[in-house]
């Protein structure tokens, strides 16, 4: 019996099925077998199930920029699964590559913003802004905004339209903040220039929590704002900061602020310093935007407080929050703080898959709580194929629907 005609006999829905349970990069290469598979992985229903599927299985997402000027290297891995365990090994997946940047990477559901990568080997060539895909590698290039300063970027999710925005901010001559706008794949992509109604100077960086974006800001009388951007309605709206300086996170789909507390035998300070050990967690959650209702929590390390430089980098959908070291140090380890369970859990991430080359010298680790796959973006069709190789989803044009299910397992 011919094997290609039985999986034609295949119900759809059964199909559905089994592609929701794989990879994002899995399903990509699998569409380019042929024209009804790329139809129905191509359909908004599967794009449902799929992030359905997806959201049970977040992941720790991590980008790591070598100091030696190499490729961006993307890895993920999924969380652990006993907080008691005060230590783990997990191994953590090679996905791919990205050439570098100067910047950053900015990330939000699932994609990552850069505002300026050399996607050309021609050295005469400008870095561009790009959107990417760490786990697939597709791109796509933005038109690039040319600024009298160094502008600052901001990447946001319209999880309603199912649309990523970037925002870009900077000054004039003088001193005028000026505020632009962009929308992945909305036909000819364009900057638009949209209206602030104060001047507000960003701070540092922002986070996108159901289709709002919050990032700090200081006024011209230097005073402390928080910004919210609503990545829909592309309106703008200020909360007072009074807390201490803190990052902000998405906690259980609330605005969260977070910052460590220090100590030695010289007293206490906010904010890491070499040899310094971490005694408390402190916490503020914004319980209603309109009425700028905060709730503080300080929560005390565990007596063995890490002394190495840790930074937050986001929290689990049950409540941990997670910590990094931003170095690619050898052994490299995440910590899980749960403040409900008590525990304080390190979890040591073995780089697999990706040539032992690429980490003949070390970096810095961006870490991404907790990261889920979407397929479900009306641009997706504006994502180039990767950078470094083009040639990956062509090769799949001849070989035929049963091999390419055998070979969905070796991702």
């Amino acid at each position: 019996m011919n094997r290609e005609k039985t999986l034609d006999s295949i119900p759809i829905d059964l199909l559905l099925e089994i592609f929701s349970r794989l990879p994002a990069k899995s399903v990509g290469r699998s569409s380019c077998v042929s024209k009804q598979w790329a139809s129905i992985l191509g359909s908004q229903g599967f794009a449902e199930l799929f992030l359905t599927r997806s959201s049970t299985r977040p992941r720790l997402l991590f980008a790591l920029q070598p100091y030696n000027d190499g490729d961006w290297l993307f890895y993920s891995s999924p969380h652990p699964q006993n907080p008691y365990e005060k230590f783990t090994v997990v191994a953590a997946d090679f996905h791919t590559k990205f050439p570098r940047s100067q910047s950053k990477c900015i990330y939000a559901s699932g994609l990552f913003y850069f505002p300026d990568v050399r996607i050309s080997k021609n050295k005469g060539e400008d870095p561009v802004p790009v959107i990417c895909n760490p786990i697939t590698g597709q791109y796509t290039v933005l038109p690039k905004l040319r600024t009298e300063r160094e502008p600052i970027s901001f990447f946001g999710f319209d999880p309603i339209e199912k649309q990523f925005k970037v925002l870009l901010i900077h000054t004039v001559v003088n001193n005028e903040t000026v505020h632009h706008i962009l929308t992945l794949g909305a036909g000819k992509m364009r900057w638009r220039n949209i209206q602030c109604p104060l001047a507000r100077y960003p701070a540092r960086e922002g986070i996108c929590i159901n289709g709002v974006l919050y990032y700090l800001a200081v006024t011209d009388d230097m005073s402390a704002v928080i910004v919210c951007f609503d990545v829909r309605s592309e309106k703008f709206k200020f909360i007072d900061k009074k807390c201490d300086s803190f990052e902000l996170m998405n906690y259980k789909g609330k605005l969260c602020g977070i910052s460590l507390k220090f100590e030695n035998d010289r007293g206490w300070h906010i904010g890491w310093r070499s040899g310094w050990s971490t005694r408390e967690l402190h916490m503020w959650i914004l319980e209603d935007v309109e009425k700028q209702e905060w709730s503080q929590y300080v929560y005390p390390f565990p007596e063995n407080g890490y002394s190495k430089r840790l930074a937050v980098v986001g929290m689990t959908t049950t409540g941990e929050i997670v910590l990094s070291e931003n170095l690619s140090s050898k052994p490299y380890n995440v910590f899980y703080f749960s403040p409900e369970k008590n525990t304080f859990q390190c979890v040591n991430f073995q780089y697999v898959g990706a040539n032992l080359e690429e980490h003949r010298h070390s970096g810095t680790v961006y870490a991404f709580g907790d990261h889920v796959e979407d397929l479900s973006v009306k641009d997706a069709k504006q994502l180039k194929s990767s950078v470094f190789d083009r040639r990956n989803l062509g090769s799949f044009e001849s070989i035929n629907k049963f091999n390419a299910l055998c070979r969905l397992g070796d991702d």
